[in-house]
């Protein structure tokens, strides 16, 4: 097993859910509220987490995680987290049951109303160290967030915001690839082009730090040397533990920023009239969004180019379009339902997102609809 302490501990290997119960040992945690979802329940993860535990059966649990997490399912959770007298969380699944168990962990000790901790309405500060601890198990290979400071969270008022602080990072990470054997290949690939998307853009992003750029780049080569098998066989364990390796290092760079993509694609999320994958958003979004940071950012593509193996010049825009194709991705927003008349709103939003400030090049809300616009 490699164990990896960089901003927090992660259990990396395949069967490495059998020591979970040293996790809640090492954490001093003897009543966890386990957040999952209904499809977790029915994929059996849920009867095999119970399983690595003596006492998993009777552990207190949370399956309505919707797809997009939302503030009316963190309060949900904290609800059943107070009465169960729960000291802790478990959050089994994707990106969506980690970041609401960090909603919950959150308002575990932290008085509401919980859009006073957004990141862009000055919350940051307001997040202490007091947060619940959190153990994170992705079953998916994409978000990254089972070591990532942040959660995306729609509030009932519709804006989708993101919490972020250190204190937010679960205490515990538990990577299993062999927990992404059963992922159907349209969410293998939508996942997997989700950290392929964090990948690029944290290693865009403006701020200086070589050793989250490095990591950056290897997780963008593990992830385009293996997706596409990863897609076309879903038993293909070696396949599998490269997505989770490439998810696992998209999120260690998280702190670098992000960019226009997911400027974007937050506040598409956060649509209340369709529901949309925010991995799929990113894949969409990403060629459009090359397009518009290339004049910017001329040294890094060719960097970009010379690990994939690609020629001097080669249009990165057009490599992950054809990737997208070869996945069976969506190619428009429209063909994802995106209602036409939201491009404006969208576009003014994605000013306001925080990943915004780390875009490469500058984008204003017209920028911001070109881009739109282009996806369409």
């Amino acid at each position: 097993m490699s164990l990896i302490t960089y901003l927090t501990t992660v259990r990396f290997e395949a069967g490495a859910l059998s020591g979970l119960g040293n996790d809640l040992n090492e954490l001093g945690m003897k009543a966890p509220l386990i957040v999952a979802d209904r499809g977790i329940e029915r994929a059996g993860l849920l009867d095999r987490l119970r399983d690595a535990l003596p006492d998993g059966r009777g552990m207190a649990t949370f399956l309505d995680t919707p797809p997009n997490p939302t503030e009316s399912a963190v309060l949900a959770a904290l609800t059943v987290f107070r009465s169960q007298g729960c000291d802790g969380l478990i959050a089994i699944g994707g990106g969506s049951a980690i970041d609401l168990g960090k909603g919950v962990a959150l308002l575990a000790n932290h008085p509401g109303p919980l859009a006073q901790y957004a990141a862009i309405l000055g919350g940051i500060p307001k997040i202490t160290a007091a947060v619940a601890p959190l153990i994170a198990i992705p079953t998916t290979a994409g978000t990254g967030s089972e070591v990532g400071r942040a959660a995306l969270i729609s509030l009932d008022d519709g804006r989708k915001l993101g919490f972020i602080s250190p204190h937010l990072i679960p205490k515990r990470a538990i990577c299993d690839p062999d927990l992404t054997l059963g992922l159907p290949a349209s969410l293998t690939a939508a996942t997997g082009m989700d950290a392929i998307t964090h990948c690029i853009e944290t290693y865009l992003s403006p701020r200086y730090n070589p050793p989250a750029e490095a990591i950056a780049l290897d997780g963008l080569v593990r992830a385009i040397g293996s997706i596409e098998r990863a897609v076309a066989d879903g038993s293909d364990r070696e396949a599998r533990r490269e997505m989770m390796m490439a998810a696992l290092e998209g999120g260690l760079t998280f702190q670098k920023g992000l960019g226009a993509v997911h400027a974007l694609s937050h506040p598409l999320g956060g649509l209340k009239q369709v529901s949309l994958h925010h991995g799929t958003l990113n894949a969409v979004l990403l060629p459009h969004c090359l397009t518009f940071n290339e004049s910017h950012c001329a040294q890094k593509y060719a960097v970009i180019r010379q690990r994939l193996g690609l020629a001097a010049g080669h249009d990165l825009a057009a490599h992950f379009q054809a990737l997208n194709t070869r996945l069976a991705m969506p190619s428009t927003l429209s063909e994802m339902g995106v209602p036409p008349d939201c491009l404006s709103r969208i576009a003014e939003a994605a000013t306001a997102d925080h990943s915004s400030a780390t875009n490469p090049r500058p984008a204003d809300r017209d920028a911001y609809l070109a881009i739109l616009k282009s996806a369409f």
